[in-house]
């Protein structure tokens, strides 16, 4: 099991990425991302280009939906950003779920 630590650098790197896209231009988005073998939820704002207001809580206090919600375990996050597991056949498999309106997965879609 990855660490909080490790999984908010992998997370920094991955949407820092995204974000740094054309495609992400004045894409202003809340983003969450459940660890369920951690316990937590990291947060954060696609906005202006950037990841902004990254943090953990507790899964447990985390009461506010996110306009873009990825659920996976912290070994897959990691496993993502070092390019050993492709987000497309990892969401077909079901380790990565990702819940969103209709246009933000259409805007993803051109992201990933």
């Amino acid at each position: 099991m990855a660490t909080t630590d490790e999984c908010r650098t992998a997370l920094e790197s991955v949407l820092g990425d995204l974000a740094a896209k054309p495609a992400a231009r004045g894409l202003d988005r809340s983003l969450s991302c459940h660890l369920p073998d951690l316990g937590e939820v990291f947060r954060a704002r696609l906005s202006r280009g950037a990841v902004r207001d990254l943090r953990a809580e507790p899964a447990a206090e985390s009461l506010q939906k996110a306009d873009i919600r990825l659920t996976m375990d912290s070994d897959d996050l990691v496993a993502l950003t070092r390019g050993e597991l492709s987000f497309g056949p990892a969401w077909a498999s079901g380790r990565v779920k990702l819940e969103a309106g209709l246009r933000d997965l259409l805007r993803l879609r051109a992201l990933l």
